[in-house]
């Protein structure tokens, strides 16, 4: 069978009610997202969230809790074969260290990030979509337990 299940790691870099985003070359519309890729072969969560968040930050994560787990129908026409995308989202504790960004420090940075950095989520259109919901900030800020977010229709 060629059904393909992605998994893949994002970081929730949160400060002062704002949320870390990155606008990508790649975007199809005008979305944002938060920093993060797939996981390599037999690698673990934190070492994948560390090694994207390096490649496209140039800033090694402080990682932190678990705050939301995203399932969604894959519509990644630069793989076909996925079908569907399982997505951890992880806390990031030293948010401090992504105010100064330089993307020429990174090896991924200047190819992927069109735009990047702190903004109010209600104003971007930030995917996946829950991250732009009151509910979901306040779950971030209150430490509440871990969000399942499902879209496969």
């Amino acid at each position: 069978m060629n059904d393909i299940r992605r998994v893949a790691v994002r970081g929730l870099i949160y400060k002062n009610n704002q949320l870390f985003g990155q606008k990508l070359f790649n975007s199809r519309g005008d979305w944002w997202c938060t920093p993060g890729g797939g996981l390599e072969y037999m690698e673990s969560l934190h070492d994948a969230l560390t090694r994207e968040m390096i490649e496209e930050t140039g800033v090694k994560p402080v990682i932190g809790r678990l705050v939301l787990v995203q399932q969604y129908a894959a519509e990644n026409i630069n793989r076909p074969n996925e079908k569907e995308n399982l997505e951890f989202f992880f806390l990031i504790e030293n948010a401090d260290d992504y105010v100064a960004i330089d993307l020429n420090s990174t090896s991924h940075g200047t190819l992927e990030v069109a735009e990047f950095g702190f903004v109010n989520p209600s104003e971007k259109n930030m995917l996946p979509a829950i991250l732009q919901k009151p509910e979901f900030i306040n779950a971030l800020i209150d430490q509440q337990p871990v969000i399942f977010y499902t879209q496969l229709d």
